[in-house]
């Protein structure tokens, strides 16, 4: 005999029920507190079953199931999580009726663990929400630190309009370094340790560029005061503090994707940062069936569109992780530079009338197969067996 265990997941309680194989319903709308006290409630309720008959489902619905995921862990339990759009189509299937409440939500998510196959989760739970955390922490940083980096910009182009066509990178290290320690024109036109800007750049700022950049800092058509002077130095400061509180945070995901040692590492162009942000978003990759699931669970998948006798593919569903596709897509930029065989597939998408993008989309799709596939198989990359 299984027993189906259906959670209904929320911030302050959760409620559940049992349903037996036979579709008898064994325990009916039991709330419990998500403090340990409910929890203990739970597995007096759980207690009486063998725990190798017990499947429990909940919906993913981030951080909120994390310590009910880890106290069900603790005590032998397994568990698997449901995308909430499939539980929402399911219950749509089975009656023309809104009725949602909690209670009604975890009866539903019963019915509908008895009607799939039951994939617990992975070993890998506590870390891959760590990595998870992390990774988003990391790229919400980012994007705050962008911000403020478009705001020295702007404030650059005012005060040293000529300084963007000499830097290729305008927050270069070594930029960031002359800006912090002269701020404005007057003083770039007369700096003089060219040494120590020469070794911060790894002798790339050569002594040519140290003599062209005091020259057009001396000859600029820029405007700067006092204000202009404070809001450079602020805007540095505190990008420069972003990159203090980035730094640790790359160091730990460096330490924890070491590792994991994902064999999507061995593709030329994935480096840490974006291993570490597809695996923590998909978790154990091992659990998906084909690639064709790993494509649906980041949108990548293309909408189609039947009636009768006309069918045509439309935009990609976009349903899924945000981070997840924004990584992928990335990956598949870098990829392109460093794969010959990624590179000749994008332009023979290219050669058949596929826009730019289009085109990334189908180099995206082939890097999450040939991932699936590196992690299913336990292989390294082989560029020679790439179709």
């Amino acid at each position: 005999m299984i027993y189906y265990v259906g959670i209904d997941i929320s911030k302050y309680k959760h409620d559940f029920c049992i349903i037996s194989s036979a579709s008898e319903l064994i325990v009916e709308n039991f709330s419990f507190q998500n403090n340990k006290i409910g929890f203990q409630s739970l597995l007096d309720q759980l207690k009486p079953y063998n725990k190798s008959e017990i499947h429990i489902a909940f919906e993913a619905t981030g951080h909120y199931s994390l310590n009910l995921e880890l106290f069900l862990v603790n005590n032998g339990y397994s568990f698997m999580k449901v995308n909430p759009l499939i539980i929402h189509q399911f219950l749509k299937t089975r009656s023309l009726r809104r009725t949602k409440t909690d209670k009604a939500d975890s009866l539903t998510i019963a019915k509908y663990l008895m009607s799939a196959p039951y994939k617990p989760n992975s070993d890998l739970l506590y870390t891959i929400f760590t990595l998870k955390s992390l990774c988003r922490a990391r790229e919400n940083l980012i994007k705050e630190r962008s911000k403020f980096a478009i705001l020295l910009t702007n404030e650059l182009d005012k005060s040293f309009p000529e300084l963007k066509p000499f830097f290729n990178n305008m927050i270069s290290t070594t930029l960031l370094y002359i800006l912090e320690k002269y701020t404005n024109t007057k003083h770039i036109a007369t700096m003089k340790d060219y040494e120590s800007i020469r070794k911060l750049s790894h002798g790339k700022f050569t002594y040519a560029k140290f003599a062209q950049l005091k020259e057009l800092a001396k000859n600029s058509v820029g405007f700067s005061n006092e204000n202009t002077d404070l809001l450079i130095s602020t805007y540095i400061s505190i990008y420069n503090d972003f990159n203090n509180k980035i730094d640790p945070i790359n160091k730990q995901i460096s330490t924890i994707i070491k590792e994991l040692n994902p064999r999507m590492l061995t593709i030329p162009g994935i480096g840490e940062i974006s291993a570490a942000t597809i695996l923590s978003e998909y978790g154990d990759i091992k659990n998906f069936s084909n690639s064709n699931k790993m494509l649906a669970f980041a949108g990548l998948d293309p909408s189609i569109n039947q009636s009768g006798t006309l069918e045509y593919n439309g935009k990609m569903v976009k349903h899924g992780s945000g981070h997840l596709r924004y990584a992928i897509m990335n990956s598949a930029m870098a990829v392109l530079r460093f794969s010959p065989k990624f590179y000749d597939y994008y332009l023979k998408k290219r050669s058949e009338g596929k826009c730019h993008r289009v085109a990334l989309s189908h180099v995206c799709k082939k890097l999450i197969r040939v991932i699936y596939s590196l992690e299913k198989n336990d292989i390294d990359f082989n560029p020679s067996l790439l179709k």
